[in-house]
């Protein structure tokens, strides 16, 4: 038995799935120590792992709420302005759990991981939930404000991208980096999204090939695992009143923003327009909605005939009762719909959204709305997804694919446990002694 260290930092697309691989790891009889937000705890201990939070619940929803977060222009320096102060506690937290017999598991964000692996030696899987952050010469992510057309000479590419990651990504997130790093008597770095945050032990793909084909200048060793299809957040309630709804009538169309912080008010009268025009029928999940139906619901009353409003349906059950499903550009939320073998319309607002849009546009399977959702661009859009016979037939072939394919969260764990099989490990009497004397006293070890 390893005990796995899993850092997941992000909203819930980010550290869901890594709950599934988690789990996947625990059944094969090694201990998980879960460390996240603290939201997270309650997720956690029901999969019967150890949780470690990183900052508190109201830090949490305050940086949830903030709208810098969820704005194209201000969504990376938002978001670096929360985690840069995490950086020293969670390396000192991560330094007070290693021994000889652990390893680590850490997404995007889990510098912290990084250090650690840097300084001990301690193995360390990197874990890319999307592939928009692979910045690959030969195929560029999509973003609003940076894309580099995929049309342009190499060389010219990577010119570009590299002066994307010095003169932006760099200038952000370096100085605090680097700060901790001196302390810890380790070389400044550059290039930190490009080259820097990958495991040189080996970084996990949780997407199949045929959604983000791999790049020569992607990092290695990696592996595709699939789609983690974990969408498993508590006992399942009973809500006769959406069962009787899923039952009369269409089929509907499921809308949702997940995370994204929009004006939710405006967000309904755009969904409620465009099922008015197009003669659907919805399902909205939304905050402002009840946690569950009323328990004094008569599910064979008067009910909604065209939307209903939850705060919240597990959508791997839902989407197979669907017609379609419009969201956000999660790509936790496109793999579910891709599994339901339902047509898509994305419509992204901050951060890998436009990518993954753009990779379900590529996939046939949806189109991609970019702006502010209005009615009728919104009921033209389902009408064209609906409508479509290359969509529904090619939704039907990814559906099979997915079905026929080993499941995800078990790739992933069999892919973790490699390392611990081959002793990536180095003992820890061959760490470097000034060194590792050096990161105890920063983190309070040994001071």
């Amino acid at each position: 038995m390893t005990r796995v260290i899993i850092t997941a930092i992000g909203s819930s697309g980010d550290v869901h799935p890594l709950l599934g691989i988690g789990a996947a790891l625990a059944a094969r009889g090694h201990e998980v120590v879960f460390c996240s937000h603290a939201p997270f705890e309650a997720a956690a201990r029901r999969q019967g792992f150890a949780f470690v939070p990183i900052g508190t619940a109201g830090e949490y929803a305050a940086a949830m709420a903030n709208p810098a977060l969820w704005h194209p222009r201000t969504s990376f320096r938002t978001l670096w302005a929360v985690i840069a102060p995490t950086l020293q506690p969670h390396f000192q937290t991560l330094v007070s759990m290693i021994d000889d017999d652990t390893m680590m598991v850490g997404t995007l964000w889990a510098f912290s991981a990084r250090l650690v692996q840097e300084l001990y030696r301690v193995p360390l899987v990197s874990v890319q939930v999307s592939p928009s952050t692979l910045l690959s010469t030969h195929a560029p992510p999509t973003h609003p404000r940076l894309t580099i057309p995929r049309g342009l000479p190499l060389g010219l590419k990577r010119a570009l991208l590299y002066v994307i990651e010095r003169q932006v990504l760099d200038k952000v997130c370096g100085p605090a980096l680097n700060t901790l790093r001196a302390q810890l008597r380790l070389d400044p770095v550059t290039r930190i999204f490009g080259q820097w945050l990958h495991s040189t032990d080996g970084v996990l793909c949780l997407f199949p090939e045929w959604f983000a084909q791999p790049q020569p200048d992607w990092p290695t060793p990696h592996r595709s695992s699939g789609f983690p299809l974990f969408n498993e957040t508590g006992d399942a309630q009973s809500d006769p009143q959406l069962d009787t709804f899923l039952a009369t009538g269409e089929r509907p169309v499921v809308f949702t923003a997940g995370s994204t912080l929009i004006d939710h008010g405006r967000y309904e009268e755009a969904v409620r327009g465009a099922l008015q025009e197009s003669g659907l029928r919805g399902i909205l999940l939304t905050p402002q909605a009840p946690a569950s139906a009323p328990e004094s619901a008569d599910p064979h009353g008067p009910m909604p005939t065209v939307l209903l409003k939850r705060r919240y349906v597990p959508m791997r059950t839902l989407l197979p009762r669907c017609r379609a499903l419009v969201h956000h550009g999660g790509i936790g939320t496109a793999a579910l719909a891709y599994a339901a073998g339902i047509a898509q319309v994305v419509t992204p607002f901050a951060h890998d959204q436009f990518d993954n849009a753009a990779r379900v546009v590529a996939s046939g399977c949806g189109v991609r709305l970019d702006g502010p959702l209005q009615a009728r661009t919104l009921a033209r859009a389902l009408k064209q997804v609906l409508g479509d016979p290359a969509i529904a037939t090619q939704c039907g072939r990814v559906q099979d694919h997915i079905a026929a394919a080993p499941d995800g969260c078990e790739a992933a764990a069999q892919f973790i446990e490699g390392f611990m099989r081959r002793g990536a490990r180095v003992p820890w009497g061959r760490a470097d002694a000034a060194v590792t004397r050096t990161a105890m006293v920063v983190t309070g070890h040994g001071a």
